[in-house]
């Protein structure tokens, strides 16, 4: 593929992200590219983003990489930053704030939270140049994130995650339920999980969180028991956890996992209710109401901050009357 087509599939996978920020965009990329290559492609030139900011936005990445960010993370900040200066066209120290608010105000149908995000990335990489003495002003200090009421979604009673698990209907959706709920896991933890990270004596993985940050997870008897069910009916070499239904057995995609749950979720008749994230609120809620460390859990959900767990913390009232009557000194 040449360097025309190379940058067409960029160009429309970037504007595709601009409705869909949950795009998967190396999987996309990958897809389009089959379809691109089948036509000579000429360009039609027209003005660029001043080279001045690819520039900024290469040192700009490699001193976020150097911090740890993944590379999932990074390649969501080069893609809006591309977008962003595609839009306006300036030298970074050209840019003003009345720049950014005209860019976020085309965005008016996404919701809140991704225009929030969109911000906080230019914020973060004004930011940095300013603080690296780059620029002179940071021409995003002005503008503030848009406050969102955070809604925690609500973690499963302990008869709903017995029908779910009663809904499955094969040993590979089990397993499924059982590893997401017994590990607590954020999707994308789940969806890294490698076979050969198994450490079957102590019954636990290691996953790769946010930030980089590698932590140990565990399995409940009842998981592992489902999890070497299915892995002993697999018949495929891929070092993936998860994989595909049909050959050829792949990695499963993150959007894969969420189908799959929402799939085992509406036999349940639960399907507006369940979510890979509703199933770790949910081991984190129970955990935590079944007496568990609060320090314990936040380590195992891989929380830098003790706060962050607390709101997944909602203690049911047979649980506040039980810890009122043991520890009420008379």
């Amino acid at each position: 593929m040449n360097n025309v087509s190379e940058q067409l599939l960029s160009d429309v996978v970037a504007v595709i992200y601009e409705s869909f920020p949950e795009l998967e965009v190396e999987r996309t990329k990958s897809i389009l590219s089959a379809v691109v290559a089948r036509y000579h492609i000429q360009k039609i030139e027209e003005d660029e983003p001043h080279p001045d900011s690819d520039e900024k936005i290469k040192m700009f990445l490699s001193s976020k990489r150097l911090e740890g960010l993944s590379p999932l993370t990074l390649d969501g900040y080069a893609l809006d930053l591309h977008i962003f200066f595609k839009h306006v066209r300036k030298r970074t120290d050209a840019v003003t704030a009345a720049d950014i608010r005209a860019y976020l105000g085309q965005f008016d149908k996404l919701k809140m939270s991704t225009i929030g995000k969109k911000l906080s990335v230019l914020k973060s990489f004004f930011g940095w140049l300013t603080s690296e003495e780059i620029l002179p002003r940071d021409p995003s200090a002005k503008l503030k994130t848009p406050k969102l009421e955070k809604r925690m979604p609500k973690a499963l009673t302990i008869p709903e995650l017995e029908m779910l698990r009663e809904a499955c209907k094969t040993v590979r959706q089990r397993a499924f339920i059982e590893v997401m709920y017994a590990t607590g896991c954020r999707l994308s933890e789940v969806y890294g999980m490698d076979r050969d990270a198994i450490n079957h004596q102590s019954m636990s993985c290691r996953v790769i969180g946010k930030g980089n940050k590698e932590r140990e997870v565990y399995f409940s008897f009842k998981a592992m028991y489902h999890l070497m069910k299915y892995l002993k009916i697999r018949t495929d070499d891929c070092e993936a956890l998860m994989v595909t239904e049909r050959k050829p057995h792949r990695r499963l995609t993150k959007r894969g996992i969420q189908r799959e749950i929402s799939v085992i979720a509406r036999s349940a008749g639960l399907q507006d209710k369940v979510s890979p994230h509703v199933l770790r609120h949910t081991f984190a809620t129970l955990t935590l109401n079944n007496g568990a460390e609060l320090v314990a859990v936040q380590e195992l959900m891989g929380h830098s901050d003790p706060q962050t767990t607390l709101r997944y913390a909602r203690i049911t009232e047979d649980r506040k009357r039980e810890q009122h009557k043991r520890y009420l000194v008379q």
